[in-house]
């Protein structure tokens, strides 16, 4: 009787577990919660503890099929997000979309450096858990956790909402059709 318990347990563990996992990784990745209004932050200010995928460089990378997007300084492609917007900047990709779409933060305006981006165009948004996020023209950039490897543009089109970024921050909504791990890139 006693075995019974302890294995019927770590079913229910094993279940809640996985029920959590679901409902973490539902759909796409185009939900948000939390309020979703941000408001440009202003140069200067430091922002410690950040999540998601910290960079200082912006950088421009030619891909096929798309063209030139703007990449992090690791190459990783950013990508924006049509549930934002751009004037007034609106974060609107919050927990578990956050989880899919880690936002590009950063420590402060000042500290982005770009390589083929008009800087002019960079600044930041403060988000409602407390980072930094870099706009590009206004938008808020993100990375997508299933690109692995610098410039594997998996996002691109995901859930028809998320787009590959150029330099002037327009959306590329060229189509890919390759999948995660193909190699067609």
């Amino acid at each position: 009787m006693v075995a019974i318990r302890h294995v019927g347990g770590y079913a229910a563990a094993g279940v809640a577990v996985l029920a959590l996992t679901l409902a973490g990784c539902g759909g796409g990745g185009g939900g948000s919660s939390g309020s979703g209004n941000s408001t440009p932050q202003s140069s200067g200010s430091t922002q410690s503890g950040a999540k998601g995928s910290a960079t200082s460089t912006l950088s421009t990378a030619k891909i096929a099929k798309l063209g030139t997007v703007v990449t992090d300084g690791k190459g990783f492609v950013l990508y924006r997000f049509d549930t934002d917007s751009a004037n007034p900047t609106r974060v609107s990709c919050y927990d578990t979309c956050a989880a899919l779409w880690p936002a590009a933060t950063t420590t402060a305006q000042g500290s982005v450096t770009t390589k083929g981006v008009d800087k002019s165009l960079v600044s930041t948004v403060k988000r409602n858990d407390g980072t930094t996020q870099i706009t590009l023209a206004g938008w808020p950039l993100y990375r997508y956790a299933k690109d692995d490897e610098p410039k594997e543009p998996y996002g691109q089109g995901v859930d028809g909402t998320w787009w590959a970024v150029t330099p002037s921050g327009a959306k590329i909504t060229t189509p890919v059709t390759a999948s995660p791990g193909s190699g067609g890139y």
